[in-house]
């Protein structure tokens, strides 16, 4: 795809971050922000939810299009889990460890905190809230950051709930998982400040920095999302949900904005045309002998073919709008929504087993001339209706406008059609939870990620790269704990980074290793308990069997500690070994009988220490 003059197209893009934090509870109850396994499941439970209207009497958009698929909500409960994830107990008082963390990054934001946090609903019935919605409130407004492009505004910072873990989906009906319902939810609003896709990417890390400054953020693949807001000036605001990766928001800004210039084109040319949108039509007659494997699996299941004439769209349905994504893509979309598995147009027939006669009936059947194309709907008699009257009300739309609509992000950096944009009827108060007073003033502003980067070189004696990686890293609380405990930080940072990742390289299950794990093995070494070359196997012993302490590791790896006569001893008998070689080399032999001690004691002394022993032994033979 052809790069765009952003400017002269008037690009402007906004961001929603979504970032889950690392508290010890959920948002709204006790229960621990814990993942868990399906299979840990305890019990589960069916739910069928339903629009509502808001306080004026309206219904959402997006909401009512939802509801018109029936659908069947399974969810797993756990152990871990309790009745207000359920919707069976009333959510308790907002939690105050959010509170604290999220006025945190209120305050690294510049943001102005509210007096008063109101807990609101917004409607969700997509299956992700047992409830039927999400639990959201407003803690600050008015913040900025600052690119190389140049500042981009913080709208507005809100402390929502999670939603649950979709697990699996059965045709219409979904299996979600209550693991994750409720974990606290930070969303950062940003002003439509953004005007290319290399300052949305800049601007998310820049966000992203700023969360995990916070020491309180939880890290790994779904505990962030990027939601995209993009227009151009002939097209309109699409929002895309679901960015995982930040290096992926430049990709998506660039195909969205070439999506709707293309969209943009195609709107003149079919008006240049004349293009209309016919009635549906039955055609299931056209299709009664055809060996397409789609056509015939609907009609020998008792489905039907619907088919709509689209005039004046002739090789415009087949057009690419991103890599791989057509008109047609399109169509197929609001198709799928509606329960359809797809569907087929004339830009892209003869072919799935459809023939050039059939493709000549088809369009005879429409009353469809050389310029018009055809799109059909093969399914059970009730989703070809919806699917294919949403095929033609698309159509329609392509006439008039580029749509405004919530779109998913592809692992391609391309989008798919989710549901209409939310309105504000998706909002209405909470009334279970009563507000809470906000002081900012007695919240700390913590330091930044790349302040902590210079601390750690200027204060503890890191290189940068390793002063870098603590500071980004997962593991960085963990290091700040240690040198506060007094361990060495070259040391800590090196276990930390360096060992962990060898040992996952070596297939050990690190995940298995707590940060108390991690934290008594250090002090062990700093007490000269267990010298440092025997680290790895403590750590991979611990793995194996976390119940054990860091001091019954040590016993199980056979790594307690030896007298300074055992390791004088071990060490006489490997240069008694090597007595030719130290004669005729002295300390020459130093290098290779130094591995050979330490392999002789086993990680059990260390290596400073057997590195002056082997010297002087090495000097009483030379």
């Amino acid at each position: 795809m052809s790069e765009y003059d952003y400017e002269d197209l008037g690009l402007v893009a906004g961001l929603e971050i979504h970032q889950q934090l690392d508290t010890a509870t959920k948002l709204f109850c006790g229960c621990p922000t814990e993942l868990r396994e399906p299979d840990d499941a305890a019990r589960t439970f069916t739910r069928f939810l339903h629009p509502t209207k808001s306080e004026l009497g309206e219904l959402d958009d997006a909401a009512l299009e939802e509801s018109r698929v029936e659908r069947e909500f399974e969810y797993l409960a756990y152990d871990t889990t309790c009745l207000v994830e359920e919707d069976d107990e009333p959510p308790h008082g907002l939690d105050e460890e959010a509170r604290t963390v999220v006025m945190q990054i209120a305050s690294l934001l510049d943001m102005n905190v509210v007096d008063q946090a109101h807990v609101m609903r917004k409607l969700v019935i997509d299956g992700s809230n047992t409830s039927g919605f999400q639990r959201t409130t407003l803690i600050a407004q008015e913040g900025e950051i600052q690119t190389s492009d140049g500042p981009v505004s913080i709208v507005d910072l809100m402390l929502e709930e999670e939603s649950a873990q979709r697990v699996e989906e059965r045709g219409d009906d979904v299996l979600f998982s209550l693991d994750r319902l409720g974990i606290p939810l930070v969303e950062i609003g940003t002003g439509p400040d953004i005007s290319s896709p290399e300052q949305a990417r800049e601007a998310a890390q820049t966000i992203g920095m700023l969360l995990r400054s916070t020491g309180k953020v939880k890290r790994g693949l779904g505990t962030i999302r990027q939601d995209v807001n993009v227009s151009i000036a002939d097209g309109a605001r699409v929002e895309i949900k679901g960015v995982q990766a930040l290096d992926q928001i430049d990709e998506i800004v660039r195909f969205e904005v070439g999506r709707q210039a293309e969209l943009v084109e195609i709107r003149d040319e079919l008006q240049s045309r004349g293009a209309s949108v016919g009635d549906v039509t039955d055609v299931t007659d056209v299709f009664a002998d055809s060996d397409s494997g789609v056509i015939r699996g609907a009609l020998d299941d008792g489905g039907k073919v619907m088919g709509v004439r689209l005039a004046g769209f002739d090789g415009l349905v087949g057009r690419e709008l991103q890599p791989d994504r057509r008109l047609g893509t399109e169509f197929s979309d609001h198709a799928k929504r509606h329960g359809a598995g797809g569907i087929f147009h004339t830009d892209e027939l003869p072919a799935y087993g459809v023939t050039e006669d059939e493709v000549d009936a088809l369009r005879e059947a429409v009353d469809a001339g050389p310029e018009d194309a055809v799109a059909i709907v093969a399914d059970d008699p009730e989703t070809a209706d919806l699917a294919i009257d949403a095929v033609a009300e698309r159509a329609e739309v392509a006439i008039e406008e580029v749509p405004e609509e919530t779109r998913g992000a592809n692992d391609d950096g391309t989008t798919r059609y989710l549901r209409p944009l939310p309105g504000a009827a998706r909002m209405y108060p909470e009334t279970d939870v009563l507000p809470v007073d906000l002081d900012p003033s007695d919240v700390e502003t913590p330091e930044l990620l790349t302040e902590k980067e210079d601390r750690y070189q200027d204060e503890f004696g890191l290189d940068a790269g390793l002063a870098e990686q603590v500071a980004y890293g997962r593991k960085m609380p963990l290091f700040e704990q240690a040198v506060d405990e007094g361990i060495d930080a070259t040391f800590a940072a090196g276990l930390l980074e360096s060992t962990l990742t060898e040992l996952r390289r070596d297939d050990v299950a690190v995940e298995s290793l707590s940060d108390d794990h991690l934290l008594a093995v250090m002090h062990l070494v700093e007490d000269g308990d267990l010298a440092k070359e025997g680290v790895n196997d403590v750590l991979s012993t611990i793995a194996e069997n976390p119940d054990l302490t860091a001091e019954e590791a040590v016993e199980e790896a056979g790594l307690s500690g030896v007298s300074d006569d055992e390791v004088r001893e071990a060490i006489a008998e490997v240069v008694e070994r090597n007595a030719e070689q130290v004669e005729e080399q002295g300390m020459g032999a130093f290098s290779a009988l130094m591995g050979e001690a330490m392999g002789a004691l086993r990680g059990k002394a260390d290596g400073g220490v057997v590195s002056d022993v082997l010297r002087e032994e090495i000097q009483k033979r030379a």
